[in-house]
């Protein structure tokens, strides 16, 4: 029997999704031999807290599923005694990498991995708090379907249980890494009253994530399909391909890896929208076999978001994802050139690879990102309202931002050299009682 980890983080009231992901974990083990262990990663203070237990302790009982409900404190515990064992140099700069202060979606997730090698779970299947399963019929059409029949499979394995294949033969040999679909409805990032405003300054600022040598049309298209998911259209009968996916074609709330988040971790970077979304690209670049399929998850927004306060940390959130691509941009060309040079002779990722091009972007000049915060800056103030209120926000922490997407690039390569060391310690690491 395996032994997976579905896992939900969150730092928002969200009682609703907990049910239905427990819906979604009892679905697997009705439909495949397979243990579940439920991770609810919960950020949340503590009305919030209250409500999810009193949520968790409603989900029906079954031997085949494992609730753990964890608050930070319970977390924190867990990653001292884990980053204590594995002997690091710096373990509080590590536990601070591993639950900052701040939001960061790739440090939440991270947790998550850690945890899962604490629970013997050979993968991880990630859900997010501010999105819903589609229906057919009134019944919910669940991601884990498609990620138990391939994950972790020889993708030769795999192949009789997808839709289409379209992978060389020669990458069939190799065990599927991930599985993934995208969300319909919202857009991914909440820039949507940009472009209802001027189409042409939202194509001036998400354009920004490009490489600066991108031509003009290549920008256009990056912008076209930027942050859209799968659209709108609803799911209707299923769809999977084996394949090398495409990063821009799967989202973090709907995804998972095996074998590969064992070996390299999510940028830490925090308040950073993105942040979670490097193993995406390191799957595909390193060319290990991947499966993409059609049931997405619907996207929709939380309230929060409307408030000033709300708004002013998306906004800063988009920002930063903006300056971090002048280092993200560096590595995804690299691995890209890498290609299978980024595999040992089993086929696994190279963690060394990767730390080495993370540090190597470090000392990249940082003239492209000024002219990101120039461009950023007319953008807002051209959009009026509460964006050039921003705007000023923006221009009183130019210097700041830019010595912070450095050093997040830096922090990310601290935390992959410290990676392995750290799963082995987790694995070895009890994980706290649910309260």
């Amino acid at each position: 029997m395996r032994r997976i980890c579905l896992t939900l983080p969150t730092n928002r009231p969200c009682a609703a999704t907990i049910t239905a992901v427990a819906e979604e974990a009892a679905y697997a083990v009705r439909h495949f031999d397979v243990e579940v262990h439920l991770l609810i990663l919960d950020s949340c203070p503590a009305p919030a807290h209250a409500a999810h237990a009193e949520t968790v302790r409603h989900i029906p009982e079954d031997p085949r599923i494992v609730v753990h409900h964890l608050d930070e404190a319970q977390q924190r515990d867990f990653l001292r005694r884990a980053i204590d064992r594995s002997a690091a140099t710096k373990p509080g700069l590590l536990l601070e990498l591993m639950l900052p202060a701040g939001v960061s979606y790739g440090a939440c997730t991270n947790r998550a991995f850690l945890l899962a090698a604490a629970l013997g779970c050979e993968s991880v299947h990630r859900r997010d708090s501010d999105s819903r399963y589609q229906a057919v019929d009134g019944a919910p059409v669940f991601p884990v379907h498609h990620e138990l029949l391939a994950l972790g499979r020889r993708a030769a394995d795999a192949a009789p249980h997808v839709t289409e294949t379209a992978l060389a033969t020669g990458h069939l040999d190799r065990r599927v890494a991930m599985v993934g679909s995208s969300f319909v409805g919202e857009l991914s990032v909440d820039i949507g009253d940009i472009l209802r405003i001027d189409p042409d300054v939202y194509h001036d600022m998400v354009g920004l994530w490009a490489p600066a040598d991108w031509s003009d049309e290549q920008k256009r298209e990056l912008v076209e399909e930027s942050f859209r998911g799968a659209g709108t259209d609803a799911f209707t009968a299923d769809h999977s391909t084996l394949t090398l996916v495409d990063p821009m074609r799967v989202d973090m709330c709907n995804i998972a890896f095996h074998g590969v988040h064992e070996r390299v971790p999510l940028p830490p970077a925090t308040d950073t929208i993105g942040s979670d979304y490097f193993l995406i690209h390191l799957v595909h670049d390193a060319a290990l076999p991947g499966v993409l399929h059609n049931r997405n998850i619907v996207n929709y927004y939380t309230g929060e978001r409307r408030t000033d306060s709300g708004f002013t940390a998306y906004q800063l959130r988009f920002v930063k994802f903006l300056l971090s691509m002048l280092y993200f941009n560096f590595v995804y060309d690299r691995m890209a050139r890498a290609g299978a040079s980024l595999l040992d002779g089993q086929g696994r990722v190279r963690p060394s690879v990767v730390a080495e091009l993370a540090r190597r972007s470090a000392s990249l000049d940082r003239t492209e990102n000024v002219h990101r915060l120039d461009v950023l800056d007319t953008a807002y103030r051209k959009l009026g309202g509460r964006y050039a209120e921003f705007a000023d926000l923006l221009g009183q922490r130019r210097e700041r931002l830019l010595d912070e997407a450095r050093g997040d690039i830096e922090d990310f390569a601290l935390l992959v050299e410290a990676w392995e060391p750290l799963v082995r310690a987790a694995a070895l690491t009890s994980v706290p009682q649910r309260r």
